[in-house]
């Protein structure tokens, strides 16, 4: 089957995806050697600030109007025992992303995000978060007894990720973060991860939310009887993401493949929105360029996936929260590092001795 978006193939997509602007990275750089201070001092915040550059073409940008799209989805494989609470623990977080009443919510306040939860595909309808147009499903499948969705749902998941992201950059985001949220989704992202980076099931699966030893060992033993079943193609991401996956990770997959098609940087939380990232990665190469990595999860394949993305992330905080959590906590460390790099003066306007590049 050939996905389609909008009855354009996943080839012509990648075709709208093109790499991060070389000049504008060039000029970006100078601009940096150029201001009064020890040179390469920031260290990661002038990095980002000359990625960013690339992926806007444009030496010179704003990042003052900043979003967060949270995918909230459901998975059928909590009737396997695989998480401490249940499935209507989804929609109660989900209409308290509407309110003041989530801790990514309070945390989005301080750094100016703007917050947009999508019922992409709960076992419920939230009056507050769900639209038309944006549900797949009302859950997926129990992936310990059959596929957790079909792989046009897949498709339409990342669907429905792409055009959040156009609807966004048309009203004038200049960059967006990811976060999820869904009863039993580390279950699904530890069976994906251990497919595409061909890892033991063992050594990619934490406790998520909270599991004992024992549920730890349960969780386990669920998804490697998933992955013996259904024998994901591991070269064939839908594949995957159909066969073991959940609608929250395809519907990320789509935001990081959008923001790469509307030349916007997208800001990865952790475990699961890492996971969708690989996923667009191994979709569209190029859509690598516009990923920007803000924590190191506590899940034990956290640090895996960012190796498999060569990305480096800003903060090592222990955090396994989720909902973008990670992600908003790093927009206030990339504006300091922005308004540096376009406020201070230089060397020649200072009449400070110039450093020079030691080799």
């Amino acid at each position: 089957m050939t996905a389609k978006y909008n009855n354009i193939t996943l080839e012509i997509i990648k075709g709208k995806i093109h790499p991060a602007d070389a000049k504008s990275m060039t000029e970006a750089r100078h601009r940096w050697i150029s201001v009064a201070k020890p040179l390469f001092s920031l260290g990661k915040l002038e990095d980002v600030v000359i990625r960013i550059a690339g992926m806007k073409g444009n030496p010179e940008f704003s990042l003052k109007k900043r979003g967060l799209i949270i995918m909230c989805a459901d998975n059928g494989v909590v009737e396997e025992g695989v998480t401490q609470t249940g499935q209507e623990v989804t929609a109660a977080v989900a209409d308290n992303f509407t309110k003041r009443a989530a801790s990514v919510v309070i945390m989005s306040e301080v750094a100016q995000v703007d917050v947009f939860p999508v019922d992409i595909g709960m076992a419920v309808d939230v009056p507050s978060v769900t639209k038309a147009g944006q549900k797949i499903a009302y859950g997926t499948k129990n992936m310990a007894k059959e596929p957790s969705m079909t792989r046009n749902e897949v498709w339409q998941a990342i669907e429905t990720g792409i055009r959040m992201v156009e609807e966004l950059k048309k009203q004038g985001y200049d960059i967006l973060a990811t976060g999820e949220m869904g009863i039993g989704n580390t279950t699904t992202s530890s069976a994906v991860a251990a497919v595409l980076l061909e890892k033991p099931v063992e050594e990619v699966t934490g406790k998520g939310a909270g599991l004992t030893g024992e549920g730890l060992e349960k969780k386990i033993k669920v998804i490697k009887q998933a992955i013996s079943m259904h024998q994901p193609d591991r070269e064939d991401v839908l594949d995957v993401l159909a066969k073991v996956g959940g609608l929250d990770i395809a519907g990320l997959t789509g935001v990081f493949l959008g923001g790469a098609m509307c030349r916007l940087p997208v800001v990865m939380d952790g475990f699961i929105s890492g996971v969708a990232a690989l996923c667009a990665a191994r979709l569209a190469p190029d859509s690598r360029d516009y990923m920007i990595a803000s924590h190191i999860s506590r899940e034990p394949a956290g640090q895996m996936l960012l190796d498999a993305l060569d990305i480096s992330p800003f903060l090592t905080c222990d955090m396994f929260l989720g909902e973008g959590s990670g992600a908003v906590a790093v927009f206030p460390l990339l504006e300091m590092g922005l308004q540096v790099y376009l406020q201070m003066s230089t060397f020649e306007e200072t009449g400070i001795e110039k450093y020079e590049v030691l080799k």
